[in-house]
């Protein structure tokens, strides 16, 4: 399976797994899954540990390249062909240009979104996991 990590997802897999679903963890866990995660979820990262919205055991960068390497994660990066999914979604999308960007990802290139964000798993095109 190829799963995209939402930035809760990426933060709780590392710092708080039990705050993951069974669900979630078994994917994770899963030796034939793929884990993604986006560029915009390094950003989200750095600005909330920036802000003091979340509390990292070293600084942001150390951190996620850490989380990267331990759990042999790979890294997608944002191109134009995602911004412009993001900004052509079908039906009606929330305004958050990181879960637009998370949702194009996971469409574009077929990932299941892993993610405990209700209105990403109510959006009817793109499959999730929670």
């Amino acid at each position: 399976m190829r799963a995209l990590l939402d930035t809760c997802c990426i933060i709780w897999a590392v710092s708080d797994p039990a705050s993951l679903s069974p669900l979630a963890t078994e994917t994770l866990e899963a030796e034939d899954s793929e884990i993604f995660i986006s560029a915009i979820s390094a950003a989200e990262i750095a600005c909330a540990a920036t802000r003091g919205r979340i509390i990292l055991d070293r600084h942001w960068k150390s951190w996620l390249k850490f989380a990267l390497t331990a759990n042999q994660w790979y890294v997608e990066e944002i191109s134009l062909a995602i911004i412009e999914e993001a900004y052509s979604l079908p039906d009606t999308f929330h305004s958050d240009p990181a879960d637009r960007i998370l949702v194009a990802t996971a469409r574009l290139n077929n990932y299941i979104l892993l993610t405990a964000d209700r209105k990403l798993i109510e959006y009817p095109h793109v499959q999730t996991i929670w």
